[in-house]
């Protein structure tokens, strides 16, 4: 049995994801293959050699895997998976890059996808959550390969350096030229990126502002060495981009510490953030639902209690 997994990366690095899913893929109990597709992406592949469970490196180097097109990319995962007889499963992160091209992957194999996998009963027995998380459905698929796509806060990612898996090079299929990337927008953020910060502080409507969310929740990231998050009402009312919105619509995280400033914990945020280790909670309304998830919690105006916090730290 193998278990191919789609490698998330910037060419030069593993993203942070593909070693929780690599994680998820080492609970099925067979070979796990990880497919790195890109231009110039020799350092990837090597990254990923040197990952804890990884049996095999398949590295496809073409220009037109430069993009990561989600069409060219479902093409070579179809080749591969037809290539290897013992194939069973094919996993992504379910981030943005694995909710791009693993649905197609899903279609052209002709499988029901199961998503947002958050725990790994047996080979075709999975746990998903749906209803913001409110429930957890226990799915089989009968499927003859299994397409999923892994949520990374629900496993622990995998030592990164410790293994020496072989690196094979594989033959790239055709650039299928169904489409092409037109430009491409990076945000470069000064902190750390929300998915990987162990520390997050995260601001919502109660803030007021765009102005007060910044001016309140910096000085304590300074602090904590923190990334910012944002609730949705607080990235629809303009006061944080929409890189910052942690929740079901956005950014699922599980940070050691998450801090929630001015946010009530409507479920659809509690949905991305409340598998966190420590969850503090401020807010002037004793009975906000974001208590209910809190550690530790503390009643007040926050314009007055963060910056007394800042100061104490």
């Amino acid at each position: 049995m193998t278990i191919l997994i789609i490698a998330e990366h910037d060419h030069t690095a593993l993203k942070g994801a593909t070693l929780n899913t690599i994680a998820a893929a080492s609970k099925l109990g067979g070979d796990v293959h990880v497919l790195v597709a890109g231009a110039g992406c020799a350092a990837a592949a090597q990254a990923a050699a040197a990952c804890s469970g990884v049996a095999k490196v398949l590295l496809a180097d073409a220009a037109h895997y430069g993009d990561q097109l989600a069409e060219n990319l479902a093409a070579l995962v179809i080749d591969r998976v037809r290539a290897d007889a013992a194939c069973s499963h094919v996993l992504a992160p379910a981030t943005p890059f694995g909710k791009n091209v693993l649905p197609r992957v899903a279609a052209l194999l002709d499988s029901s996808q199961i998503s947002d996998v958050i725990a790994v009963e047996s080979a075709d027995t999975f746990q998903r959550p749906f209803y913001a998380g409110n429930a957890i459905a226990r799915v089989q698929s009968k499927d003859k390969i299994k397409v999923l796509s892994i949520r990374t806060t629900a496993f622990d990612p995998v030592a990164a350096g410790s293994g020496a898996a072989p690196v094979e090079a594989v033959t790239a299929s055709a650039d299928l030229g169904l489409t092409r990337l037109v430009g491409r927008e990076v945000v470069k953020l000064e902190r750390p990126e929300l998915t990987a910060a162990s520390v997050i502080v995260s601001g919502g409507r109660g803030l007021g502002a765009a102005e007060k969310f910044h001016a309140v929740l910096e000085p304590l990231a300074d602090k904590l060495g923190a990334a910012l998050g944002a609730s949705r009402a607080a990235v629809d009312a303009g006061y944080a981009p929409n890189d910052y919105q942690v929740g079901q619509t956005g950014k699922i995280v599980a940070p050691q510490l998450y801090v929630a400033v001015g946010i009530s914990g409507a479920i659809q945020h509690l949905a991305g953030m409340k598998d966190s280790k420590v969850i503090v909670a401020i807010n002037k309304d004793p009975e906000a639902p974001i208590f209910q998830v809190a550690d530790y919690g503390l009643v007040g105006d926050l314009f007055v209690l963060v910056p007394e916090l800042v100061a104490a730290l």
